[in-house]
């Protein structure tokens, strides 16, 4: 019989309840401490809330007001061409030929001076609205204001009122409805600060609510702005915060101290409480004690004889620094060549260094994109790679000129876009033009990069999000809807085979000219020629087409589209700051008093045209992002560079884009108000004779130090000397520059004068100043 088993009796465990107390309590404290920590986070914040949210409603009035005046200005700008006094004795023909010049109006109706067709108008089948809109017309102090109507199935149209004729004599008036997306778009797109913003329509407090942007919950009240130019209003809803100790920030403060201070006595009070001696085992006999050792005791080792443990690997912050080649951080870009100073790992690891940068800003969306260079997938892939890896959301718009990676940072509001972009290089070339928070990277913000890189002090916290966008149609859609070329010219685009082809041309016929495609087929390889069109020899081919097939002009534009160059029907290069003068007069004589930034190679025939159309000239350092940076401090209008870059600021975005500039470059040669053909209108832009860039190759590096030592042995007599970038030496008859590349290195001279005399004298002199620092240098003139 098997024995029984006697069963042992746990016992039950006793909980120590003089311990737990002070626990609980602590515990308790600590979260009470917390609450009123946030809850005094909240109440300071309270005014400061509500101080965003009112200048974000301030951001959206403006913004509305703006494309409501500039969809108000392409309305008024085809009406220019009207004769107002015979406008009404046709009113169907004029209808007709306004439709064609407003292809956007989504309804067009033109109506006398003293609106009798309105007066006498069955209402019901008129419209209530239009007609008060009419009436009012002719009492409103400026422009009648606009207004939206609503048509079902979300279709929404802004209309205006506009009259013909002057001031104080309208001999017609014509109503016009547009689409509202663009006004919509444009206050959508306005952050509302963790409030709410309304768009409305009328006067407080009868007023239709159209759009509402932000949190439901956000305290509505009767704050609303008008919109300067229309019957809108912008009103602002203020964050509800859940606040519910009395508003005073001292109290709750108060309050979270004594909170945390107690549970911070409770804890330390629980801690020093010890445990009650355990009674000691019944001690046991060791092994020594029983038997006798088998072997003789070891003596004791010293411990310096211990070998040492190995040391733990370091963590990947405390690894070695990388290395990278300095020399690909430029002025104002980062660039080297493909497989020797530029490859996916550099690229990844300039993703985590912008993502580092904005992290530290609060940023965490940036768009990327590429142009058509061979290399360009693996290094965008490798850029993308880094990004996500600091925590950065990746917006991937694919192969896109690079205006429209800075376009896609306005259309998705990121602020921050990358441009895997060669340029104008050779093939083997690429490199990254970078744009974090609104601000183009250039000089120490580029070098700030690299310091992050070599030093290892990167953002990894790989939680960052992708996703493919084409953005392409919206931007062509944009230019298209703005900008019209008033007669069909027809026009030679050469791109060079770079990713311009996939746009230029689309946009330009858009606009309404006829296009002759020159190597628009995109091939990173440049089989053709060198997509440069500030080299004349990269133009001839151009010339060529430009002459065999009868077009009005032609068209060039750089690797990546941010550059334009242009030729006559004659074969004539018109240089890019001579094109400047004519965009500067378009620009201002709608904004008179405006700044105009061009750079130290233009002519300097420039500054005097500027004066005389109204504006305010400004030279400056050569540099897409050192031009856009001045464009900022200075609020102006237009800016251009004599390699091509041209930023419009009036009714674009400020940045360089030669796609963009081409479109309006043939707005106005299409809209002369006097019918000149494009020749005409070129020669009315004075010119000296003038060299093209002409260029010096070094050894990389060697060009920054070549104008170190020129700066401080050159002297220049009887001439006034500007030195903001390289120098550029001006005498009354002419002037010279060399400047070293901040792209490749080479020396950039340019040179232009009354006449070839004082020309070649200004050569000569440039040239004994020059050899005197290097007699090895092959002078190209």
């Amino acid at each position: 019989m098997a024995p029984k088993i006697a069963k042992r009796r746990l016992p039950r465990p006793e909980i120590d309840w003089s311990a737990m107390l002070p626990l609980a309590g602590g515990t308790l404290l600590l979260l009470l401490g917390l609450f009123c920590a946030w809850q005094t986070w909240l109440i300071a914040d309270e005014h400061h809330a509500d101080e965003r949210v009112h200048a974000a409603q301030a951001q959206a009035v403006k913004v509305v007001a703006d494309e409501v005046a500039r969809q108000r200005g392409a309305v008024q700008k085809a009406l220019a061409l009207v004769d107002p006094a015979t406008v009404m004795s046709d009113p169907a023909q004029s209808i007709a030929t306004l439709r064609l010049r407003l292809p956007q109006a989504r309804q067009l109706e033109l109506y006398s001076g003293d609106l009798k067709e309105v007066l006498r108008a069955n209402y019901r089948e008129f419209g209530y609205a239009k007609a008060a809109q009419l009436m009012a017309a002719q009492t409103a102090e400026g422009a009648p204001p606009a207004q939206s109507v609503y048509y079902g199935n979300g279709d929404r149209r802004l209309s205006m009122v506009i009259p013909l004729g002057a001031p104080d004599q309208t001999q017609a008036w014509v109503w016009v409805e547009l689409p509202f997306a663009g006004v919509q778009q444009a206050f959508d797109a306005v952050p509302p600060a963790g409030g709410r913003l309304d768009l409305r329509q009328g006067d407080e407090p009868g007023s239709v609510q159209l759009f509402s942007n932000g949190s439901a919950s956000a305290q509505t009240g009767d704050n609303s702005v008008a919109v300067p130019g229309t019957a809108f209003r912008v009103g602002a809803g203020l964050p509800d915060a859940f606040i519910v100790l009395p508003h005073s920030w001292w109290l709750s403060g108060l309050l979270s101290l004594l909170g945390l201070a107690g549970a911070g006595y409770l804890l330390w009070l629980r801690g020093r409480r010890r445990a009650p001696p355990e009674e000691p085992a019944a001690e046991e006999p060791v092994v020594a004690e029983v038997a006798p050792p088998r072997t003789r005791q070891r003596p004791p080792v010293a411990a310096s004889a211990v070998p040492a443990r190995p040391a733990a690997a370091p963590a990947p912050a405390e690894a070695a620094a990388v290395q990278v080649d300095p020399s690909i951080f430029r002025a104002y870009d980062v660039r080297g060549v493909v497989g020797k100073t530029l490859d996916r790992n550099v690229a990844r690891l300039l993703g985590r260094a912008i993502g580092a940068v904005m992290a530290e800003r609060g940023l965490r969306e940036i768009v990327i994109g590429r142009d058509g260079r061979v290399s360009g997938p693996e290094l965008a892939g490798a850029l993308a790679d880094g990004l996500r890896e600091a925590g950065v959301d990746v917006i991937d718009l694919g192969a896109v000129p690079t205006p429209v990676v800075y376009f896609a940072a306005y259309r998705f509001n990121t602020g921050c876009g990358v441009a895997v972009t060669g340029s104008h290089n050779p093939p083997d070339y690429n490199g990254f033009k970078i744009v974090i928070g609104g601000e183009t990277l250039a000089e120490s913000a580029i070098q700030d990069l690299y310091q992050r890189i070599a030093s290892g002090a990167l953002s990894q916290d790989g939680h960052g999000g992708l996703r493919q966008v084409d953005v392409a149609p919206d931007y062509i859609e944009k230019i298209v809807s703005d900008v019209l070329a008033e007669r069909p010219l027809k026009v030679v685009v050469d791109c060079g085979n770079g990713i311009p082809g996939a746009i230029a041309p689309q946009v330009l016929e858009g606009v309404g000219c006829e296009i002759v495609p020159l190597y628009c087929d995109v091939d990173g390889n440049f089989p053709n020629h060198h997509p440069d069109p500030s080299d004349p020899a990269n133009l001839q081919d151009l010339i060529h087409a430009v002459r065999q097939t009868g077009a009005d002009l032609g068209l060039a534009f750089d690797g990546d589209g941010d550059r334009l160059g242009v030729v006559s029907r004659a074969g004539e290069i018109i240089y890019p700051d001579r094109l400047l003068m004519l965009f500067a007069r378009d620009v201002l004589s709608r904004q008179p008093g405006g700044t105009v930034i061009y750079d130290v190679k233009c002519t300097s025939h420039l500054k005097a045209q500027i004066l005389d159309a109204g504006g305010s000239p400004l030279m400056w350092r050569t540099g897409h992002s050192l031009i856009k940076a001045k464009m900022r401090e200075t609020g102006a209008e237009l800016a251009g560079e004599m390699s091509g870059h041209f930023f419009f600021k009036e009714r674009w975005y400020g940045f360089d884009d030669g796609i963009y500039a081409a479109a309006r470059l043939l707005e106005i040669l299409a809209g002369d108000l006097h019918g000149r053909s494009p020749e005409e209108i070129f020669a009315t832009l004075p010119k000296s004779i003038s060299t093209p860039e002409l260029k010096v190759a070094l050894a990389e590096g060697e060009h920054y130090r070549f104008m170190d030592r020129l700066r401080e042995r050159a002297s220049f007599e009887d001439a006034s000397v500007i030195s903001i970038d390289g120098l550029r030496v001006d005498w009354p008859d002419g002037w010279g520059l060399v400047r070293a590349s901040n792209t490749t290195p080479v020396l950039v001279l340019r040179f232009e004068a009354d006449n070839e005399e004082a020309l070649k004298r200004i050569q000569q002199v440039f040239r004994r100043q020059m050899l005197a620092v290097d007699p090895a240098l092959k002078l190209p003139f």
